[in-house]
């Protein structure tokens, strides 16, 4: 039952096969026996339960409120909920409670999901592999399974793979069935580069579709809350419920377009390819090559045309996000005093060495090198040859993308990570930096330009582990990039089953 997808489940909810309380305890059921992934920071078990209770009440009168009435759902545990603890996997916020919830948390329990709990991260969301959170790393649930455990022959307790991140905690979540649906966040790869290693679809919406509101901030230019599901439907039936103007949110618009149904039957004949020469990174794995051959090859045969194009200003791409992300950073990092909420240190001697110890005990080595570095580049002396190149830099590389589409390309195709899942031995070997710097090659670009892009699973490694793809599209076709995406889904026929 908890394999199934959320229209699957809800048709089971309306027709009274399962309970919204039983559904909600075989979750909770769940999450203690893949305790071992550390998945979640806070599990909201009274909550949810009351929850679910309410949820089927409703049903019982035959008065339930849609398709996530009764639904199970994670949330990453850096968007605020009402009095609930709101860690960001930090030190500094280890017992913050908000007191309001973020708008698409309240846009979920509107629709009668029961929030199951709050997921593990890295750090304020700085990292690409769960790895740097102050309540330890979240390993991959294929670690544990069959493909992998035959394929490698060895012991997943000693010798694990990572989720990606930094929604690491969502993707696995997902992944392990313990959710239908999670919520994470999108600043530069953040919820396509762990779908992709966890194997779920991750959709990353265009800038300013959905609200950010309540979202603790790290980049306010780039982040966007992203949804994770096990299908595509699925996740847009979520973006569906998510999109739209928020009076709190003034980057947010109007949704062009409903995301209620998308086409079954999706004629790819119609539309074009785009393949990016710059993608073939340094690094890219012969079988994720591979397989970005395979999905082109498939495009193809299926009518559609195949174009190789070009994105000249990729290769400054990552060190432009950089720039931008750590200027942000220690902008955003800077309401975090001891004065106001969260940590305070207990050295009392000035404000001043209070202050300072405060963020010295309350954040990681990685937020207070980028807090560093940002306030670096953002020196009167560095300004410009820094932040305002940097800036200067991220236009290039939008108008590479708006060039591209008015040339008539529909989609781009392109590898969501380098690799499958690195083990955790040797993901630490290199510091926060340089891995961040390597995993989100692919994914930061999309969130310079504020574009939708989409990671669908698409086969399992010679390892047992998911390789995942990313499809891009130009701003606010987010629905054209989900029936692309879904065609994708049915063709590929990745082994879902394989997470139970």
């Amino acid at each position: 039952m908890l394999s199934l997808s959320i229209r699957e489940i809800s048709l089971a909810l309306r027709e009274g096969r399962i309970s919204p309380t039983e559904l909600c305890r075989k979750c909770l059921n769940r999450i203690k026996k893949t305790h071992h992934l550390n998945a979640y920071i806070t599990v909201t078990e009274e909550l949810a339960i009351e929850q679910a209770q309410e949820a089927e009440s409703r049903f019982n009168r035959g008065a339930h409120k849609g398709p996530l009435d009764g639904i199970p759902f994670a949330v990453k545990d850096n968007f605020c909920t009402k009095n609930i603890k709101t860690t960001c996997a930090s030190k500094m916020l280890k017992d913050y409670s908000p007191p309001y919830n973020a708008t698409v948390v309240q846009k979920l329990l509107d629709q009668g999901a029961v929030l199951i709990g709050k997921t593990n991260l890295d750090e304020f969301a700085m990292g690409a592999g769960s790895t740097d959170g102050a309540f330890g790393p979240v390993r991959n649930p294929w670690s544990y399974l069959s493909p992998y455990r035959d394929l490698t022959g060895v012991d997943p307790n000693s010798d694990w793979v990572i989720t990606g991140g930094s929604s690491g905690g969502s993707a696995a979540a997902v992944s392990s069935l313990t959710s239908f649906l999670a919520l994470g966040s999108d600043t530069g790869g953040s919820t396509r580069n762990p779908g992709a290693l966890c194997g779920v679809v991750a959709l990353k919406p265009t800038y300013g579709l959905v609200s950010r509101h309540g979202l603790i901030p790290l980049v306010n230019s780039m982040d966007v809350p992203g949804i994770m599901t096990r299908s595509v439907n699925d996740a847009a039936t979520v973006l569906g419920i998510l999109q739209g103007i928020d009076v709190r949110d003034s980057t947010t618009v109007q949704n062009p377009a409903s995301l209620s149904d998308l086409p079954e039957d999706f004629n790819v004949k119609n539309i074009c390819v785009g393949i990016p020469k710059e993608y073939h990174a340094p690094g890219l794995s012969p079988e994720t090559l591979v397989e970005w051959g395979r999905l082109a090859d498939m495009f193809e045969q299926a009518g559609a045309r195949v174009e190789q194009v070009s994105l000249p200003h990729t290769q400054h791409s990552i060190v432009c996000y950089h720039v931008l992300c750590h200027a942000e950073v220690a902008s955003n990092m800077a309401r975090f005093d001891g004065l106001e909420y969260g940590h305070r240190s207990r050295v009392d001697s000035s404000t001043e060495a209070m202050y300072a110890t405060t963020r010295h005990e309350g954040f990681n080595d990685v937020v207070r090198g980028r807090i560093l570095s940002g306030n670096f580049f953002l020196l009167r002396q560095n300004y410009e040859r820094y932040f305002l190149k940097a800036q200067q830099v991220r236009r290039l590389i939008a108008e590479d993308f708006k060039q591209v589409f008015r040339s008539g390309v529909d989609v781009l195709l392109t590898p969501t990570t380098l690799a499958d899942a690195a083990r955790y031995t040797d993901f630490t070997r290199e510091d926060n930096r340089t891995r961040s710097a390597q995993e989100d090659v692919f994914t930061q670009p999309v969130n310079m330009a504020g574009l939708p892009a989409v990671s669908v699973p698409t086969t399992l490694s010679s390892r047992g582990l998911p390789i995942g793809l990313q499809l891009i599209s130009p701003a606010f076709q987010d629905k054209k990039l989900l029936a692309v995406a879904q065609w994708v889904e049915q063709r590929v026929g990745f082994p879902y089953s394989s997470c139970n």
